[in-house]
């Protein structure tokens, strides 16, 4: 490829390490740090905790299920908005792909704070210069990944080595102390109706905010077409990926619920700080903010380098400007990746990544139905589509997500009834918008 910027042509310079990093590396970040306490808070019982992480790596488990046979047959740029758009036609895709890259850039925006904000725990002085340190390091993540796909792979397999090796030194150290008191195990059921009403809110809750620290595990979907080999690689990426994640949030939890006490970790907004601090006096805390910060800023660089393959993929379908689809010598989406850093560095300023957050909520949760119908979809409109993984249990696993999914949309329109709103909104514009552009692309078609 030339030095200029050309049109088209993402490089095939990645392999199964990129695809483990760039999923585990995408899941986890300093938020495992951080939603032990809170999920705690919901289900103050060690073993219902317990089971509701292991069931937030069923559900991951069930979904690469899923992906790992439609990304394989749709080995492209753009992720979950490729079978979507597949399957469902420009409408849905157009939603599916909006909601995904607006909850991506969104998630920059909150990862440049929360690494400038766990970065205050060791340096209080930094607080006074949040947003212009926030600015700073997406400058910083952006920069790197401008210079190309190598780049960009190589610091995402370095990141996730620093995070597992930060991670299993805590998870080590907890294990080797002395251990703490169990927790008094507390009936989630009460006697009252009213109050067994309440146990089951809090434990819908908890399992929402479980799933959401899972979130991030469509990160090989991004970088198929990047592959060197997809139908072996990705699969192997996807599953291998859930294991290191499971293991790694059981063995966090295990560690919070021995060291601490049940009132303590349910009042903290950084247990594993407060654990840390047991085991290493008064500078643990400083120690914890300094990891969750370096933590938070490698999650930052897996998401910008992931949603350019977004916009990529929409621009080449029509969806999107077509300057999208510049690629420099370096195989990177240049202007994609300038136009969603850009757009993060106002959300910083405003605060409005809390309000995209709010409308992806449901847009999110949507756009995995669609995904999962949308192998059902591709199953059927497309029989004889080459398909080098076939999801392990079919009909019977994949209609078990779809379910799990769907139950998780309702879940969160009855929660957030606003939400909902902006999503029907979001879809009275997607759809026409999508027919018309379908219109357009076909007479282009008919008069080239």
């Amino acid at each position: 490829m030339s030095g200029e910027a050309t049109t088209g042509g993402l490089q095939k310079r990645l392999g199964l390490p990129f695809a483990i990093a760039i999923m585990a590396g995408s899941v986890i970040g300093a938020g495992i740090l951080r939603t032990p306490g809170v999920v705690a808070n919901e289900v103050p019982v060690f073993w219902i905790a317990m089971l509701l992480w292991a069931l937030g790596g069923i559900y991951v488990l069930l979904s690469v299920n899923v992906a790992s046979e439609l990304t394989t047959a749709l080995p492209r740029a753009g992720g979950i908005y490729v079978p979507v758009h597949e399957a469902f036609g420009d409408g849905m895709g157009l939603l599916a792909g909006w909601a995904i890259w607006a909850g991506y850039v969104a998630g920059a925006a909150a990862l440049a704070l929360a690494f400038v904000e766990f970065l205050a725990i060791a340096i209080p002085s930094l607080q006074d210069y949040t947003v212009p340190l926030a600015l700073a390091a997406i400058g910083a993540v952006t920069v790197l990944n401008l210079f190309g796909v190598e780049e960009g792979r190589i610091s995402n397999i370095v990141g996730l080595s620093i995070k597992l090796a930060l991670l299993g030194g805590v998870i080590v150290a907890a294990l080797i102390m002395d251990p703490a008191s169990a927790p008094p195990s507390q009936p989630l059921a009460a006697t009252s109706p009213a109050e067994a009403a309440i146990g089951w809110v809090a434990l819908i809750t908890a399992l929402q905010i479980v799933l959401g620290a899972y979130d991030g595990w469509q990160g090989p979907t991004f970088f198929a077409e990047e592959d060197k080999d997809p139908a072996r690689n990705i699969p192997r990426a996807f599953f291998r990926s859930a294991v290191i994640i499971l293991v790694v949030y059981l063995g966090i939890n295990l560690c919070v619920f021995t060291v601490l006490d049940i009132e303590t970790l349910r009042s903290s907004d950084l247990p594993v700080a407060i654990m840390i601090e047991s085991l290493l006096g008064p500078a643990g805390v400083k120690v914890a903010g300094v990891a969750a910060a370096v933590m938070a800023l490698l999650t930052l660089n897996a998401v910008s380098m992931t949603h350019p393959r977004i916009l990529f993929g929409m621009a080449r379908d029509g969806l999107f400007l077509k300057s999208a689809l510049k690629v420099n010598k370096g195989g990177t989406p240049w202007v994609a990746m300038l136009i969603g850093s850009g757009l993060a560095v106002p959300m910083i300023l405003s605060g409005a990544y809390v309000f995209v957050f709010k409308i992806q909520v449901a847009t999110g949760i949507f756009a995995g139905v669609l995904y999962n119908a949308a192998y059902f979809a591709l199953r059927r409109q497309r029989p004889d589509m080459r398909r080098p993984f076939r999801a392990i249990g079919h009909p019977v696993l994949p209609a078990l997500i779809l379910a799990i999914t769907v139950g998780l949309f309702v879940a969160v329109i009855v929660a957030d009834p606003s939400g909902g709103l902006w999503m029907l909104a979001l879809i009275a514009i997607c759809l026409p918008v999508g027919i018309h552009l379908k219109r357009q692309r076909n007479l282009t078609e008919k008069t080239a």
